[in-house]
């Protein structure tokens, strides 16, 4: 690890082998937390390319426990985080609200580092059991239309640094991971990223792959479409801007799409949606993400995919989903 650290800090790139290789080290308990520590503060302070991301992504998806959901056409809507933005879990909500449209969703998630409530934090809050046993996962997306995968349950590789990131609690490379390392590999999945850069990243990694996917981020710096502007989507298809008019929606400001200041708070504005007691800037921006996602799997413009998330929002099926995953998981 010295010798990369002394690289690194030289400001010169490692090869994706070496990526590869120092996450596998750090699994095995090879290095110390300060060198760690210093691993991670050196991605902070520079940009990562895109062979040390490919690296880390081959390292992580070698190391985790699979698990097979291929009777099942499957998407995955997942954010870096790492924003700053501090919403309410639209993506978390946005995964009820496509499962409740009739289109599988395997999501990708974890307790949140970088924010106030990450997706497992509000999930785990609101009484849903985390398992990684196929069986388990096989019957919720079956039932419910959607299981939840814990990502430290997968990766246990990655117990090593956990505790560090909580400790430095800010974003660091393993966010920009996060959304390409599901255990369950979906056919289809749905990004959001924190930065440009990161978005033609992802869609240089993904064009290799047979992934059927839409990378987006939002000018205004979201991970998540945001109504508050303009969002950038790539996708295998196409590479475009997307305003919310497109939709028939007014702009919103982004003070109304702010989330909790604690993880209480947090589930109950997620609760409150759900229920169908959500604002129309709400429901709209979970529908916008929702609609996105639906629309990948159903091969269908963005303004159907929305109209079908309104639908599984306003018909109460997103609540039945979330309700028959809690039930399955206890």
């Amino acid at each position: 690890m010295k010798e990369i650290l002394n690289r690194l800090i030289q400001h010169e790139r490692i090869s994706k082998n070496e990526a590869k290789t120092v996450l596998v080290n750090i699994s095995e308990g090879k290095y110390n937390n300060s060198q760690i520590a210093s691993f991670l503060t050196v991605y902070m302070m520079r940009s990562i390319s895109v062979e040390e991301l490919d690296g880390f992504r081959e390292a992580l998806l070698d190391l985790c426990l699979p698990i097979d959901l291929s009777d099942f056409e499957t998407i995955d809507l997942c954010g870096t985080g790492g924003d700053g933005k501090d919403t309410f879990n639209i993506s978390t909500l946005a995964s009820f609200v496509t499962a409740g449209a009739g289109v599988k969703v395997a999501k990708h998630g974890n307790y949140g580092v970088s924010s106030n409530c990450g997706s497992s934090n509000v999930l785990e809050y609101l009484g849903v059991k985390f398992s990684n046993q196929q069986s388990v996962l096989q019957n919720a997306i079956d039932k419910a239309g959607i299981c939840f995968l814990h990502a430290p349950l997968f990766h246990p590789a990655m117990k090593n640094v956990g505790p560090i990131r909580r400790e430095l609690g800010v974003k660091t490379f393993f966010n920009m991971l996060g959304p390409m390392v599901n255990p369950s590999f979906p056919k289809h999945q749905l990004v959001g990223v924190f930065n440009l850069e990161l978005a033609r990243m992802y869609s240089y990694l993904y064009q290799n792959t047979d992934k059927n996917f839409a990378i987006l981020h939002d000018l205004a710096g979201y991970d998540e479409i945001s109504l508050t502007g303009q969002t950038k989507i790539i996708s295998n298809k196409e590479n475009r801007m997307f305003s919310p008019d497109e939709i028939g929606v007014s702009m919103l400001n982004q003070q109304e799409i702010k989330g909790g200041k604690t993880i209480e708070e947090s589930a109950a504005i997620f609760r409150k949606i759900l229920n169908g007691e959500g604002n129309s800037a709400q429901n709209n921006v979970v529908c916008a993400n929702a609609g996105l996602a639906i629309s990948i799997v159903k091969n269908t413009s963005h303004q159907e995919g929305f109209e079908l998330a309104k639908r599984s929002l306003q018909d109460k099926r997103a609540l039945d989903s979330f309700k028959t995953l809690i039930a399955l998981s206890n």
